[in-house]
């Protein structure tokens, strides 16, 4: 049903896989941009083993059951699936489904990135404070002062504070 129904709503390049065994191999030998899976009975197994398969953290994966309970929806979501259907494979569902699937999975991914950017910049953040902090030590400046010329010393050496933060900050634990 869900390949008659991609071939109603448009032209898209199928892949079957039809035995769950070695799936992570298999997925992984088709790279596919989306993971759509039809399982009339799944269990926690089949959905770790889809979860290493479909590294749903890289692509939108969208699951049909038959029936399920509410250990196996957690485990789907918290696996990273994009769309978890219970009793609802229908033709005409499936690209509305695989849409919301796709829009969620760039959802996350935007809110991963911009998580993975903020943690980032406080890690340069922190790194910048100790090296200040090494240098109001050492210099006796004010924290204004050793900012602007952390500030400075960067700005000469074509460098990120980040990257002159770091140099101070492993040159002092070297000399410790």
């Amino acid at each position: 049903m869900i390949v008659d129904g991609l071939r109603e709503a448009g032209d898209f390049e199928l892949s079957v896989i039809g035995d769950v065994t070695g799936l992570a191999r298999q997925v992984a030998a088709f790279n596919p941009d989306l993971v759509l899976v039809d399982l009339e009975n799944p269990s926690r197994d089949i959905l770790e083993g889809l979860a290493h398969a479909s590294t749903p953290m890289e692509r939108p994966v969208a699951i049909f059951v038959d029936r399920s309970d509410d250990e196996l929806t957690k485990s789907a979501i918290e696996a990273g699936v994009s769309a978890y259907v219970v009793a609802g494979l229908q033709k005409d569902r499936i690209k509305p489904v695989i849409d919301a699937a796709i829009a969620r999975f760039q959802m996350f991914s935007r809110i991963r990135k911009e998580l993975d950017a903020t943690k980032a910049a406080l890690a340069e953040r922190k790194l910048i404070d100790r090296a200040k902090g090494l240098v109001m030590s050492a210099r006796g400046l004010s924290e204004e002062e050793a900012y602007a010329l952390l500030r400075k010393t960067a700005m000469d050496q074509g460098k990120k504070m980040s990257e002159v933060a770091e140099a101070l900050v492993t040159a002092a634990d070297l000399l410790k």
